[in-house]
């Protein structure tokens, strides 16, 4: 049996759980986006899920989580969200330079931007996983003369001596 798995999916779970890592980190300072924000870090928090609910309803179609078409909605709504908190930081972190959490939060919504482009685009990459095929005996190859028999030819000899 041979399974296809789109690599665009692939990209978005990847990058949605890497929002989610980054939500942990520190943003500004010594302040974590729990810390930092009202209310960004929980929409951050809800379309990270929501992503990866869509990636998972397109990687394994039998669940039907999440249609496709929900797909760039969630994905542009990160993509705004983290690129104001880059651009503008909150009242909290006022002076604060931007560590490494907004980095990795970036870097995942570019990820998933990519992801989302993939499944969506023309351009189609997808990792084929097939079963290993079972070796079948074949009667002619099973009675195959064994090699350590009279007829192999001895490593001493020299093929090329005269005899």
């Amino acid at each position: 049996m041979t399974r296809r798995f789109e690599v665009g999916p692939l990209l978005v779970a990847l990058g949605a759980a890497l929002l989610l890592v980054s939500l942990f980190l520190e943003w500004y300072g010594t302040l974590t986006a729990w810390e930092a924000f009202e209310v960004v870090e929980v929409l951050l928090a809800v379309l990270a899920v929501a992503a990866l609910t869509v990636a998972a309803g397109l990687l394994l179609p039998d669940l039907g989580y999440l249609e496709r078409r929900w797909l760039l909605p969630v994905v542009g709504a990160a993509v705004i969200l983290v690129v104001a908190e880059v651009i503008d930081p909150p009242p909290t972190a006022s002076g604060e330079e931007l560590e490494a959490g907004a980095w990795v939060a970036f870097g995942a919504v570019l990820v998933m931007s990519l992801g989302a482009l993939l499944t969506f685009g023309r351009i189609s990459f997808s990792l084929s996983v097939e079963d290993r095929d079972v070796r079948e005996r074949v009667p002619v190859v099973d009675h195959r003369q064994d090699t350590t028999d009279t007829v192999a030819v001895k490593a001493d000899e020299d093929p090329t001596e005269k005899r």
